[in-house]
């Protein structure tokens, strides 16, 4: 990801913005008319897009999200919200297919109420034990989980 890279969902400039990033590879189609990947400043934000596009026949090959049992995250206090930050690097991204999801902690990224994937389960459960959320793996979120966290 670029330091200029915006969110295909609400077109902001990822890296200035906290929390959890995506990117979405297709088989054969162009992401909001540009090439591969279909990029994202928040997780929700790409499974709402990804959900879409599956209802529209695309085939999703890859999904990668941030890890953050491989980086250094800091959580910050704004206002009362606690903020976790952004990693757009590359080696801080991972298959989702290989990751645990805090679904819906008090933690927030760039759109509010998100999903905080990390390899390692234990980080998962860690997180979800100081900060709330449900634990899901990538079968498991479902276009009513995303809903949830679109209202929160």
């Amino acid at each position: 990801m670029t330091q200029s890279d915006s969110c295909d969902v609400c077109g902001m400039v990822i890296p200035n913005h906290p929390g959890p990033t995506t990117e979405i590879f297709y088989a054969d189609q162009r992401p909001s008319g540009h090439d591969n990947p279909a990029r994202f400043d928040s997780t929700w934000e790409a499974f709402q897009y990804d959900f879409e596009r599956q209802d529209r026949g695309w085939t999703r090959q890859v999904m990668y999200v941030t890890d953050y049992s491989a980086v250094d995250y800091e959580l910050t206090d704004d206002g009362g919200d606690v903020l976790i930050s952004t990693h757009p690097e590359a080696d801080a991204f991972v298959d989702a297919e290989s990751v645990t999801f805090v679904v819906g902690s008090e933690v927030k990224g760039a759109m509010g109420a998100d999903l905080v994937a990390f390899s390692e389960e234990s980080d998962a459960t860690s997180f979800s034990d100081e900060h709330g959320g449900s634990l899901a793996t990538l079968d498991e979120v479902t276009p009513e989980t995303i809903e949830s966290l679109r209202q929160a």
